[in-house]
């Protein structure tokens, strides 16, 4: 009798055969998850008992470009994700460029990677400073204009959840953050 049950690979096993197949270093896939480098010696040892850490998992996770649940130690969070239109886009981006999780990473230097990996898995949010945002859209061939309209999404995030209120009642704050983005965008955007 057969069966039809998927059968799952041993999450050690899952991240030793991703380290061979893409040829990433150990010690650089440590920082990228912000463990040490004789941690990832356990995670891939099959006799040692594999992370039930959450957070190292997602993170494993994202770089993989995998979900966490293909991790059998995985547990889902209580709490729910949640996903700005900023973040979907910039997903989105990655893949309408061709490259894996780790293609991206790759891209930037090794102390800010841990940091992307936190942001692609939804634990923090893009930044908000122009200049990195910059580099992600370097990395990522956006245009001008694309960069001006993801940093206008996250500032109006950030000043929403600041208590910055832009009700029609506020005319004030409208014409405040009006004029501001105006600013941004010719300093942004250049006009061909």
């Amino acid at each position: 009798m057969k069966n039809n049950l998927k059968v799952q690979k041993k999450s050690s096993k899952l991240v030793g055969d991703f380290l061979d197949r893409t040829g990433l270093h150990k010690k650089e896939f440590a920082q990228m998850i912000g463990v040490t480098l004789s941690y990832v010696y356990n995670l891939i040892d099959e006799n040692v008992p594999f992370s039930t850490r959450s957070i190292t998992l997602e993170r494993i996770a994202t770089v993989m470009d995998i979900n966490p649940e293909e991790f059998i130690e995985y547990q889902i969070p209580n709490d729910v994700e949640s996903y700005s239109e900023n973040l979907l886009m910039l997903k989105d981006l990655i893949k309408h460029n061709n490259l894996s999780t780790l293609d991206f990473l790759k891209m930037f230097e090794r102390k800010k990677r841990l940091e992307l990996v936190d942001i692609l898995r939804g634990a923090k949010p893009i930044q908000i400073d122009f200049e990195e945002l910059k580099k992600i859209a370097d990395a990522l061939n956006m245009k001008d204009s694309e960069l001006f309209d993801m940093w206008k999404a996250r500032m109006l995030e950030y000043l929403q959840e600041g208590g910055f209120s832009f009700d029609k009642g506020k005319d004030k704050n409208k014409e405040i953050i009006d004029a501001m983005f105006d600013c941004a965008e010719k300093k942004i955007v250049k006009k061909n």
